[in-house]
């Protein structure tokens, strides 16, 4: 997002952790109904444009969110959801792209209330690690002739009872209503906007074999030494990866033997 999208999105941020922040609000309710208005703007083309139209007064287009909205979701959503139509977006494609991340964040937000947010990441990576490894599974959770029902039948047959109901209610959204995203993608986002809930970031650790907990520990200190941030850990193993592991922060891939390079390495940077 650029420009005027990049504050309004700030701001929808700082207005839903206000309102998460309240006991009376259910964050998992929220999140179900900002996914709702979510898939509604996606589809009506004409609503999102009149509603991110910088000729229209913003009170105006509140007053539209309600007419359209009032009586299907609850008071809070429809509220926050007013808000975030108040503010100027620089595409209308950012407004709903917005009501997404906000929609993701709600759930992420209730698992971190009940405790769950840890073993969330865990679950999104994995299924990931699932997926790319199984082309028939991944050909039927993206097939276009499939309807949102079946795909959700498959995850719940999945994911039901074996994970988190945030994990399956948020890759349910993804393979239901993609909005033009690979699945990999979209579960990597997932998952760095779980980090970013308790502003750590996501080192993709993949070894030769499994490291132990003193491995994890040294390696989680080397990385956050290097990046000044806690980092979350999501580990695979690749026998390839002869000799060492291979770490990915984004878009940057560290290679080495040992946790100790990455230690010797944040030694110098400090230096």
């Amino acid at each position: 997002m650029n420009g005027a999208s990049r504050e309004a999105l700030a701001a929808a941020r700082e207005r839903l952790d206000a309102l998460t922040d309240s006991t009376s609000v259910d964050a998992a309710q929220l999140a179900d109904e900002l996914a709702a208005v979510t898939a509604l703007l996606d589809r009506e083309v004409s609503l999102r444009r009149v509603l991110t139209d910088p000729a229209q007064a913003a009170d105006a287009k509140a007053e539209l969110v309600g007419r359209v909205l009032g009586g299907q979701i609850s008071g809070p959503a429809a509220d926050l959801v007013a808000g975030t139509v108040r503010s100027r977006w620089s595409q209308s494609r950012d407004l709903v792209d917005a009501l997404e991340e906000l929609a993701n964040t709600a759930d992420f937000t209730a698992a971190q209330q009940d405790g769950t947010l840890d073993d969330v990441e865990d679950e999104l990576f994995r299924f990931g690690r699932i997926v790319s490894s199984d082309t028939e599974l991944r050909a039927a959770l993206t097939n276009r002739a499939a309807g949102a029902s079946a795909k959700s039948e498959l995850v719940r047959s999945l994911l039901g009872g074996r994970a988190r109901t945030t994990t399956e209610r948020l890759v349910t959204r993804l393979v239901t209503v993609p909005r033009g995203r690979s699945l990999e993608s979209g579960l990597e986002s997932l998952t760095k906007l779980a980090a970013e809930r308790r502003n750590r970031m996501v080192a993709v650790v993949t070894s030769a074999v499994p490291l132990s907990d003193t491995q994890k520990r040294r390696l989680g200190a080397a990385l956050a030494k290097l990046y000044g941030r806690q980092m979350h850990l999501n580990l695979d193993v690749d026998p390839e990866v002869l000799g060492g592991i291979r770490v990915r922060v984004g878009d940057e891939i560290i290679n080495g033997s040992l946790a100790d390079r990455l230690e010797d390495a944040a030694r110098r940077m400090a230096s």
